[in-house]
């Protein structure tokens, strides 16, 4: 399964995530591709893992590791931000099938396109 290449855990993604996401937002504009709700999940996950973790929330540092050890939210951060234009028109399009994409997702996946820093 693709979740398993791209994720080592329920709160790390793979060091593969960031060189995936441009497809995965292409991806996941095909109006008729089967598993098109799977990868939106997998887009709303990359976008929360990515966000910076705030250093000085010991609860956070032991959940998701520092920022420093894991690269790949950065990366992932740069790659939203590269292809801001074709996610912001997949959640712009009107002809989305009602349910595909949450308004929490959609808030979470427009952050991850222009995310919040943390303090560190």
């Amino acid at each position: 399964m693709l979740e398993n290449v791209l994720m080592n855990s329920v709160f790390h993604m793979s060091a593969v995530m960031p060189a995936v996401l441009p497809f995965l937002i292409r991806l996941t504009a095909v109006p008729d591709i089967a598993v098109r709700s799977d990868l939106v999940e997998l887009l709303v996950v990359a976008a929360e893992l990515s966000l910076p973790v705030d250093a000085d929330d010991e609860r956070q540092v032991l959940l998701f590791g520092k920022d420093s050890d894991h690269p790949e939210r950065e990366w992932c951060r740069a790659a939203f931000a590269a292809h801001a234009s074709a996610l912001r028109a997949l959640l712009e399009d009107g002809a989305l099938p009602d349910g595909l994409i949450s308004v929490d997702d959609r808030v979470r996946l427009l952050r991850a396109v222009k995310p919040q820093r943390c303090p560190s």
